[in-house]
């Protein structure tokens, strides 16, 4: 999935496939970031209007509590 248009997709649905890049094909967030050439302040700012942080001991991002 090309990545490149994050920033202006449903955060939904970007959860689903950022958490299935780290779960398959990166070993950390930063390796996602360089991979798809994505910005973590963009990132996580998406994913915070959704209720979501990124989890290190995981590797995933998950609902904050």
């Amino acid at each position: 999935m090309d990545l490149s248009a994050y920033q202006r997709m449903d955060a939904n649905i970007l959860l689903g496939i950022v958490n299935e890049k780290l779960r398959l094909e990166c070993a950390d967030l930063g390796e996602l970031l360089l991979r798809y050439d994505m910005s973590q302040d963009a990132l996580s700012q998406k994913m915070s209007t959704i209720g979501y942080h990124y989890d290190e001991m995981s590797n995933q991002f998950k609902a904050n509590h």
